[in-house]
């Protein structure tokens, strides 16, 4: 019988590389999602015909618990968030109680199904993986970030995070459940939403290309972050549940790029210069800025046999050709019919 996940998050770009992943791999994939009529939903069935739905809201914990009941997962892969950054300080409370208290009603919703109270757990129980953030180290005390530096979040959505991963680890050590978390740094696709930087520097360089801009409006261009490719990312979480035993990993590429290295990738492989066209807005920076995120992967590399294949400047390339091919077509980026 093949084995069954459940993924939270389904729509979304890291929801839409897993399941992708785990149906090559035989795996039965149900989405969670909090309804049919979504319209992200109908851009998940065109791309994913084979993952099943069923209906689930983070904010309910009863939808949760029904949603388990019905699938009866193997695994269970919690992507779901409020996961913009910047609007995280805009919706401080839905940020809480979807990338926060989410982790929580889903755990509860794994533990009363599987029947688990304290020192209670069995073999074969429902296996868990919480989406942690590199967000959670924020000001951070030590480069690179390992799992074992400590956790200085600058934003309602790192401290959300922040929660949801300690509280995989309470649930892991009270109640003895198959619960991990992947401390994923910066992970990006042509699949990314247009809002996160690098789609929109992506975007923004494919509209400048192709006529329809004459400009780019970024904020802070001396951030820097640990940037890999979504795809390769998915194959860690998957490793993850696969262990022995049941352990939190940093996932990255151990390199760091600023932002204005990437929109000079970004440029470069469109064929123009992006100081001609770049300008600097400083109402687009954070209220908290985080300042650099670089991953120790040694962990994952060693313990899963984890490497990621894709490099900074294939990446950056990949999802600018993606772009230029979209727009070119006459693709809407926030429409379903646009998503590759």
């Amino acid at each position: 019988m093949a084995r069954r996940a459940l993924i939270t998050g389904i729509t979304g770009q890291d929801g839409s590389y897993l399941a992708e992943h785990l149906l090559g791999l035989g795996y039965e994939v149900w989405g969670l999602a909090r309804g049919q009529a979504n319209p992200r939903v109908s851009r998940t069935r065109k791309l994913l015909a084979d993952v099943q739905i069923v209906r689930g809201d983070l904010l309910d914990q009863g939808s949760l618990i029904s949603a388990v009941e019905r699938v009866q997962p193997d695994e269970v892969y919690n992507l779901g968030a409020i996961s913009f950054v910047p609007m995280s300080w805009e919706q401080a409370e839905l940020t809480a109680e979807v990338t926060g208290m989410g982790v929580l009603r889903m755990l509860e919703a794994i533990r009363v199904c599987s029947g688990i109270s304290r020192g209670s757990a069995a073999s074969g129980q429902i296996r868990f993986y919480q989406a942690s953030s590199s967000e959670m180290f924020g000001q951070v005390s030590e480069t690179p970030q390992t799992e074992r530096t400590s956790f200085h979040p600058r934003s309602p959505y790192g401290v959300a995070k922040a929660y949801g991963h300690f509280l995989t680890q309470n649930y892991r050590e009270s109640y003895g459940m198959y619960a991990v978390s992947g401390i994923l740094f910066n992970h990006e696709s042509p699949r990314r939403g247009a809002e996160f930087v690098t789609r929109k520097v992506s975007l923004g360089v494919a509209r400048i290309k192709l006529g329809l801009a004459s400009e780019l409006r970024l904020g802070n261009l001396e951030a820097r972050r640990d940037w890999g490719f979504a795809g390769d990312y998915v194959r860690a979480m998957h490793l993850m549940l696969q262990a022995a035993t049941p352990e939190d990993y940093v996932i990255g590429t151990g390199r760091m790029k600023s932002v204005r290295e990437l929109v000079e990738a970004a440029f470069t492989a469109a064929g123009l210069d992006w100081e001609q066209y770049v300008v600097c807005d400083s109402t687009l920076h954070r209220p908290a800025e985080v300042d650099l995120l670089c991953a120790d992967p040694k962990k994952a590399r060693v313990q899963l046999g984890w490497e990621p294949t894709v490099s900074f400047d294939e990446l950056v390339a990949m999802m600018v050709e993606s772009d230029l091919r979209l727009l070119s077509a006459g693709g809407d980026p926030d429409q379903d019919s646009s998503w590759p």
